[in-house]
């Protein structure tokens, strides 16, 4: 069993670890940990130092306490058996109560680079195993500095907006390394040329969203695409696997704007991106056809 510290029960209640004078007196703590020897060495020791403690053993009971009541302090295991983990409740203390002050503690003394957007919304990670004296000056040191500044939110739309040329660069690099693409010899303007204008529809649609599964108003710059890459020599196939990788290098540019995104409209936006782009597919997709029918060349070479 991992332990935070190693003391005698006798120990733990004997503990006076900081002068009285340094500690905030009873700001609450919620402490969350699925160990539940932990929580209790946790809540003793922090007890005798002036808080007053809340304890929970799982995601759930955490989420519950934090709907209900109002901390000061949040300290959160980071991976727990159970669904959702201490990024979990960091993040629904964080939009609960913005000026708690919230901390992380792991095992790992490094973070996944996955997580990096929601590590921003808390305060401070601490790696386990960590003295009591240490923990609780930690604490006591974030409280008087107050919690870390929220980034400022944006919008995808706003970010796609701002990122369009560097994610028409990263779908260029995507389709350099494609060698059946690329065996249709185009400069890069020539095979982006349809991009500005499809990104500009997506903004235009993330701004003034359309029910999903609805047809994306006629595009012009699609059917232009369409009839041009029939020209140019393409396969539907090709077409197909270019809208799939122009998919992935906007989740990309969003993955990587993670940190300025508002969470609770990303998932909606996602989707509608996926949808405008496979509208504007499918209108492309009937130019091309249109157009191979009158010329000589089959669909599939």
């Amino acid at each position: 069993m991992e332990e935070l510290v190693l003391v005698t029960k006798a120990e733990r209640y004997s503990m006076s670890l900081t002068n009285g004078a340094n500690v905030l007196p009873k700001r609450r703590i919620l402490l969350v940990d699925d160990n539940d020897d932990l929580l209790e060495t946790l809540g003793i020791v922090l007890e005798e130092n002036g808080f007053e403690v809340s304890a929970a053993s799982n995601v759930k009971d955490a989420l519950k306490l934090i709907a209900a009541e109002r901390f000061d302090v949040i300290l959160s295991e980071l991976q727990m058996p159970d669904a959702g983990d201490g990024l979990t409740v960091v993040s629904a203390m964080r939009h609960s109560n913005p000026k708690a002050v919230t901390f992380i503690l792991s095992g790992y003394p490094h973070m996944e680079n996955a997580a990096k957007a929601i590590l921003l919304q808390m305060d401070e990670a601490l790696t386990k195993p960590i003295s009591p004296e240490l923990l609780v000056k930690a604490i006591n040191d974030r409280l008087r500095l107050g919690t870390n500044s929220i980034p400022k939110k944006e919008t995808v739309a706003t970010i796609l907006e701002a990122e369009t040329d560097s994610t028409i660069s990263k779908w260029l690099e995507r389709v350099d390394a494609e060698p059946q693409i690329i065996s249709i010899k185009l400069t890069p303007s020539e095979r982006s040329s349809h991009l500005p204008a499809l990104f500009k529809d997506i903004v235009a649609r993330l701004r003034h969203p359309l029910p999903l599964g609805t047809r994306a108003l006629k595009s012009f710059a699609s059917e232009k695409h369409g009839f041009l890459r029939r020209e140019q020599g393409y396969t539907a196939a090709m077409m197909v696997e270019e809208s799939r990788m122009l998919q992935v290098s906007i989740f990309e540019t969003l993955q990587r704007n993670l940190d300025k995104v508002n969470f609770s409209v990303l998932l909606s936006d996602v989707m509608m991106i996926a949808d405008e782009v496979d509208s504007q597919l499918a209108q492309a997709m009937a130019c091309y056809i249109s157009e191979a029918k009158t010329d000589a060349r089959p669909l599939e070479p």
